[in-house]
């Protein structure tokens, strides 16, 4: 009954990653990001993490592949995904505005040399954009991940990953697949397996 659905739905997915394999713009972009995330540990900073919805599970998800682990046992990683405080989220939603929860929290916790990995398919989300302007306020670099136009984050973005899709489901499931990506790289660089 759904069989055909089904074929199609992964065929997209296929399609999206096929078209991720060839965007030299986004491999560029990637191999930049771990550069930066490497680096970035290296002299003791941090990276969090922000996005809504799915992209806040995506955030939440990473965070926890650097400060956890990833393929192997090793020291833990200084990650935040910055929605899972939530009586910090709640509170400033309340006395501010939903758009100031995550800046606020990048002006509390983000420090020069650090990174904020932005997450919204659309690029347009007023909270996870108005995070990113306190990012590069603070002297952060900013990672967006994006569909393909980049929205408004585009504008206030150090590295951009632009999934070359509209589809935000195909969106999300590549921004996991660079994520893991990533911290795969970022993993191996700072702690080789013997």
């Amino acid at each position: 009954m759904y069989e055909s659905t089904i074929k199609a739905l992964i065929s997209d997915g296929v399609a999206t990653k096929q078209a991720l394999l060839v965007d030299q713009h986004i491999i560029s972009a990637t191999e930049q990001t771990v550069e930066v995330c490497v680096a970035t540990y290296r002299a003791g900073g941090k990276i969090l993490f922000c996005g809504n919805g799915g992209s806040a599970a995506d955030a939440q998800h990473l965070a926890a592949e650097l400060s956890g682990r990833f393929y192997y046992d090793r020291p833990p990683l200084y990650a935040e995904a910055l929605h899972v405080n939530t009586s910090f989220l709640t509170a400033v939603a309340n006395d501010y505005n939903f758009e100031a929860v995550y800046a606020r929290m990048v002006q509390a916790a983000g420090k020069p040399g650090d990174v904020l990995f932005a997450l919204s398919t659309s690029g347009n989300s007023p909270n996870v954009v108005a995070a990113a302007q306190a990012a590069l306020q603070a002297g952060m670099t900013v990672v967006s991940m994006t569909g393909a136009s980049g929205g408004r984050l585009r504008e206030y973005s150090s590295i951009l990953l632009n999934v070359p899709s509209a589809d935000t489901p195909r969106i999300q499931e590549c921004h996991m697949l660079l994520g893991h990506i990533i911290c795969e790289l970022v993993e191996k660089a700072l702690f080789p397996h013997q």
